[in-house]
């Protein structure tokens, strides 16, 4: 067994030994509550736990070590396995999910997407309810550690950009990853207990609380209640989501420039500048058509509707405080476009993120003026820097195969029998990682569960693509990947 082979064997039998340590907590909140529920969960972390101690064993060796190849076999085999384990409990803890729903709820929980098959949240065992938080929570510290130590230094989709050490290189991702996992975790966990209480402040108990600040700072959705974060809006639980929505979907990496004494990144970094401001330039839009419209919000006002449900969208939260999907043709078509937007490198969010955009506009400017003026020497820029063009392509490849992806999907659905709208959608919020989608199928207002379960597992495997930057699964499927 080869030293790189050895290395992906130990860190996904860790990481599932880890995944059922961590089924350990709804097994003991549903102890003296819902034994079958308490029972899935128990022998689920006994299966994991034995299954990745034994993979840690055939593992273990005198060193570790990776190339890129075994780089991308560890970020993607470390969510689909998570995503498949973290379903057995979902299957068995009798609340009637087939595998296919559980598989689809536990990708969608691990991925941070926020699509959910389940209906009648408030009569779910608190266990179920508590691990879907739970899987998110994980899925968010992991995606930011992956983008900040892994995707850099293999170049993919143009995190190059990003990389904390200009020495980077494959073979030091590990300790790397491991460095920032330190890190970002500590933000992670203060940013998480300032949620909770906020939303303990905002009317919520300590275990509606808890189970939406894991999701929100992960920026995955997932609620205890089916109407949502709609839920608690009335004593102001949809602006504390709000506020750490948008520190979720900013870049990890200027927290930790803040705590080294470089606050002003926080001001000056060109992706919080803009992502900034097209999250305002969406609320002001949003709020000026259901203004426009005469839209009813209700007793709240009709711009903190529109931001909390903005926001939530292009971060790829997936809250909802109402169902915008009832709002008209042109809200409609602006919640479509925000799948699309996402939020900044190294955090939490998802979809293309708004560096990839800046530099796709760059790209697109300076090919134009080339041709305009052929003697002209013009480079694309970022950050007042000049991008390499092996950059540049990465950044439009990725782009390219992202909306190619999501094209290929909405077309299988479409295949499967999904009315256009639901198709999509679909493949939009599915590859975007955002949630809910659009109509009345899978809108703000429904579910996934009366999709096929063709559609689900075509949704289940985008959401993967999606979320692992599209280069990383798809490297799986060519040849040259597995050739020696």
């Amino acid at each position: 067994m080869s030293i790189y082979t050895r290395t992906v064997i130990f860190i996904l039998g860790v990481l599932l030994a880890a995944l059922g340590g961590a089924m350990l907590v709804p097994a003991i909140i549903d102890l003296h509550v819902d034994a079958e529920s308490a029972h899935a969960f128990f022998g689920s972390a006994v299966l994991c736990g034995f299954t990745g101690g034994i993979m840690t064993l055939m593992g273990r060796g005198d060193g570790f070590d990776l190339d890129a190849r075994g780089a991308i076999l560890v970020t993607s085999g470390s969510w689909i396995v998570l995503g498949l384990a973290a379903a057995i409990p979902l299957h068995l803890a009798g609340i009637g999910m087939s595998w296919t729903d559980a598989i689809f709820e536990s990708v969608s929980g691990i991925t941070t997407t926020g699509a959910t098959v389940l209906t009648g949240l408030q009569d779910l065992p608190a266990g179920v309810l508590i691990w879907r938080a739970i899987l998110q929570w994980i899925g968010g510290i992991g995606i930011i550690v992956t983008a900040m130590a892994i995707w850099p230094v293999l170049g993919i989709g143009g995190m190059q950009l990003f990389r904390l050490e200009s020495s980077d290189k494959v073979d030091k991702a590990l300790p790397r990853a491991g460095e920032i996992a330190g890190a970002v975790g500590l933000i992670y966990l203060v940013l998480s207990f300032a949620c909770f209480i906020a939303y303990g402040f905002a009317g919520m108990n300590a275990f509606d609380a808890a189970a939406h600040a894991m999701t929100t700072v992960a920026t995955g959705g997932f609620s205890t209640s089916d109407a949502s974060i709609g839920g608690w809006a009335h004593e102001g639980a949809d602006l504390v989501a709000l506020v750490f929505m948008l520190l979720s979907a900013l870049p990890f990496l200027v927290f930790l420039r803040a705590v080294q004494g470089r606050p002003d990144r926080i001001i000056t970094d060109p992706q919080v500048r803009a992502f900034l401001a097209i999250a305002f330039i969406s609320c002001a839009g949003l709020t000026l058509l259901l203004l426009a419209n005469d839209v009813d919000t209700g007793e709240l006002p009709a711009w903190r509707v529109a931001a909390v449900n903005a926001v939530s969208v292009m971060t790829g939260t997936g809250y909802g405080s109402a169902d915008f999907a009832q709002w008209g043709t042109m809200p409609v078509m602006v919640f479509f476009i925000l799948f699309f937007v996402g939020g900044c490198a190294g955090s939490s969010s998802c979809s293309i993120k708004i560096f990839r955009h800046q530099i796709a506009a760059s790209a697109m400017l300076t090919y134009l003026h080339r041709y305009a003026r052929p003697r002209a020497v013009r480079s694309v820029h970022y950050d007042g820097k000049p991008v390499p063009e092996a950059t540049v392509r990465s950044v439009l490849g990725f782009v390219f195969l992202f909306f190619g992806a999501f094209a290929v999907s909405a077309v299988l659905l479409s295949l499967i029998g999904l009315d256009p709208v639901t198709a999509l959608s679909g493949a939009a919020t599915t590859i975007a990682n955002v949630g809910p989608g659009l109509g009345d199928i899978i809108g703000p207002a429904g579910t996934f569960q009366p999709l096929p379960d063709a559609a689900k597992w075509v949704m289940s495997f985008t959401m993967l693509v999606g979320r692992l930057e599209v280069l990383t699964m798809l490297a799986l499927f060519t040849p040259a990947f597995w050739r020696g």
